[in-house]
This record gives structure tokens, C-alpha cells and sequence, in this order.
């Protein structure tokens, strides 16, 4: 099993694990548009998603923005 840590915890991905970020997104069904990544402490642009290579044991931090008032 491949492992990702996302958010502190373990996230297992069973034979295949999401080669960017962008891929990474779309399997946790995150919109791009509302997030900020960071991957081991360092933040990704949104421009940069789609090159952004994983693997396995990488620290991502997902923050999701969110409007309100």
C-alpha cells in the first residue's frame, strides 16, 4: 500500500497512488479552486497542481477556503 499523510492523518491508496496533485484532488473530490496544498511545508500554486509529482510518504496539508460572513 502506498501511504500519503493528509491533514496528520495516514491515507492509503491500494496499488496505484495519484501521480499530482490535480489527480491527488480529484480522488478526495476537492475543488482545485477552494483549496491551498502544502507538501512538506511548502505551499503548491494552484497553476501548479497538474505538475506537481507525489510520492509515497509526503506530508500534504489541504486548507479549504470557504465564504461566509
Amino acid at each position: 500500500m502506498m501511504v500519503l499523510k493528509i491533514n496528520g492523518e495516514d491515507k492509503e491508496f491500494a496499488g496505484v497512488l495519484p501521480a499530482t496533485m490535480k489527480e491527488l484532488l480529484g480522488v478526495l473530490k476537492v475543488d482545485e479552486a477552494t483549496v491551498v496544498a502544502e507538501i512538506d511545508g511548502q505551499i503548491i500554486r494552484k497553476d501548479n497542481f497538474g505538475g506537481t509529482k507525489l510520492t509515497a510518504g509526503q506530508k500534504i496539508e489541504l486548507i479549504r477556503l470557504v465564504g461566509g460572513g
